[in-house]
């Protein structure tokens, strides 16, 4: 079976019947329920002091869910049933607190393996700049195969980050290739910050290297990309187009208009909105 990230069957990047599809969440793997709102990127709890310098669970889950459950009390009206909380390992991934929520809550919280490069690789530790792209995707797989950090908690997608160049930089091109090697061996959707199209087509490059599909791929942060046609291309090679920041003022506009493109050229169904928000 493959495990995948989001509702539809084309995330899956295979031709997996619908009925074998399965989301992965931090208490288990079950099948995906039909016509249920997500929210596809967001975070419970993130920090950007770098991952030289983040402390793993030092934080007190306790003010934290006490300051974050007033928020997800409010998604109860809007009956939203799937939480994707895309906040990468070394800016404070926290599984255990995910699950903790999830148990109050009654939300579908999914979280993720992989590492975050962009913003010049402040959150990639320091041993794994002379890794290889096999050594990343193993230790990826085994957080999918056995859990993360030492729990039983497993991931539901891969987020990785690149800075926006094309090319890519070295470490950016082999998180590229682990994700690509992480997929074919788990399922699982890759989501990748990316930002302007600039940054995309190198990923995607990579992925069909490998033949991985671009129906297994989320361009995130697509708004930042000023020309629509780039919307166009994507779209017709079957990548998702993740619109995120949408609950920003400043953004509201921007995110209509570009809806409506999406409409009018009948790629609505690759498009995934966000607020991206929950810092």
């Amino acid at each position: 079976m493959k495990y995948i990230a989001f509702l539809l069957v084309l995330l899956t990047g295979c031709s997996q019947p619908v009925d074998q599809n399965l989301i992965q969440d931090v208490k288990k793997a079950a099948p995906a329920l039909p016509n249920e709102v997500w929210l596809s990127h967001e975070h419970i709890f993130v920090d950007f002091i770098g991952a030289d310098k983040t402390q793993h669970a030092t934080w007190n889950h306790q003010l934290i869910i006490e300051e974050i459950l007033p928020y997800l009390k409010e998604l109860e009206a809007y009956n939203v049933k799937y939480f994707v909380d895309a906040t990468p390992s070394y800016l404070r991934k926290d599984p255990l607190l995910l699950e903790k929520i999830a148990d109050i809550t009654g939300l579908k919280i999914i979280t993720n393996t992989g590492f975050y490069g962009a913003v010049k690789n402040k959150f990639i530790p320091t041993n794994m700049f002379s890794a290889s792209a096999v050594k990343m995707s193993k230790l990826w797989i085994d957080e999918f195969e056995n859990g993360i950090d030492g729990t039983s908690i497993k991931p539901g997608f891969i987020k990785i980050s690149v800075d926006n160049t094309n090319p890519l930089d070295s470490i950016d091109q082999k998180l590229v290739e682990a994700a690509a090697m992480t997929h074919l061996s788990t399922g699982l959707t890759i989501a990748a910050h990316t930002g302007a199209a600039k940054g995309l087509w190198p990923q995607l490059n990579i992925l069909k290297s490998y033949e991985v599909s671009p129906e297994a791929f989320i361009w995130v942060h697509a708004q930042n990309e000023k020309d629509n046609e780039a919307y166009l291309k994507a779209a017709k090679m079957g990548c998702w187009i993740s619109l995120d920041g949408i609950g920003s003022d400043d953004q509201i506009e921007k995110h209509l208009d570009k809806l409506i493109f999406a409409k009018q050229n009948g790629m609505l169904n690759n498009i995934l909105i966000s607020h991206d928000s929950g810092w």
